[in-house]
């Protein structure tokens, strides 16, 4: 089959054109293929699906295998990939996800073709049970969390996926170490992610993210939607103003309203190929 490795702010993944064949056992396939020193390399496998409710539906395997709900610079690349193979027209895209319907909007190049998206990701849940956290309340805020018997205060948020932000430098913290105690600690029963955040102004945030069942990428789109809404929620950010979310793979622009979380970033198709599944 042709695929096509496409990545936002480098957050990179292999996408499969499945409007018109289907692959069996994607999740055997995104653990293979995802190798970087063995196979084509990525985050993960992402499959473009046909959809009865929207343009196309996104299904999002991350390189362990397991089933995503939700990838925000994923699904501005099945934007892409959609328009580029002629599946839509025009600026607007609707993408089915695992964690409902999201409407893109497209930023074209002066050639006539996407470089960018401004997504809709719905409105930010912030209740425990919905995450899921075994934590008490409406929302959990700046509340404490123990790993290896180090304090650390906690802001909960899920845009599709469920996130864990801390509000600690993330400069010269071994992630590797720290994001496997996060993810499967006994607090998040499906595994969490964890973002790690330097606040740099009122308008922008540095943050560094590990991922359940990929480990650290250079960006996730979630993840960065999490952060600004946890910074507001934390009174370091203002609800209703743009902010700038920098990641180890680029920029992104968020915007926390009460209505919807809005994401701004590049879509980019690095180059495509044929492998034999």
């Amino acid at each position: 089959m042709k695929f096509y490795k496409m990545h936002g702010i480098g957050n990179d993944y292999i996408y499969f054109d499945c409007m018109a064949e289907e692959i069996p056992h994607p999740e055997k396939l995104a653990v293979t293929l995802s190798d970087r020193h063995f196979s084509i390399g990525g985050d993960g496998v992402i499959l473009l699906c046909k959809s009865d409710i929207a343009d196309c539906k996104m299904r999002m395997f991350n390189a362990d295998g397991s089933e995503g709900k939700m990838c925000g610079n994923g699904v501005r690349c099945v934007g892409k990939l959609a328009r580029d193979l002629g599946y839509v027209n025009g600026d607007i895209c609707r993408v089915e996800t695992l964690s409902g319907v999201k409407v893109l909007n497209f930023g074209f190049d002066k050639n006539g073709k996407v470089k960018s998206a401004r997504v809709d990701m719905g409105r930010a849940i912030l209740a425990p049970e919905k995450i899921p956290a075994s934590f008490s309340g409406e929302s959990v805020v700046n509340a404490p969390l123990f790993i290896d018997g180090t304090e650390y205060k906690v802001t909960l948020v899920s845009m599709g996926n469920p996130h864990c932000v801390v509000f600690k430098d993330p400069d010269g913290l071994d992630l590797e170490k720290i994001g496997k105690k996060f993810e499967n600690h006994p607090s998040f029963p499906e595994r969490i992610n964890t973002e790690f955040v330097k606040v740099i102004s009122p308008t922008e945030l540095k943050m560094r993210v590990w991922e359940r069942g990929s480990g650290e990428t250079l960006a996730c789109g979630t993840g960065a939607c999490a952060v600004a809404v946890a910074a507001c929620l934390n009174g370091y950010c203002n609800k209703g103003e743009e902010i700038t979310v920098r990641l180890l793979g680029g920029d992104l622009k968020i915007t926390y309203t009460d209505d919807a979380v809005f994401m701004t970033g590049g879509a980019t198709l690095a180059f495509t190929g044929e492998i034999d599944i």
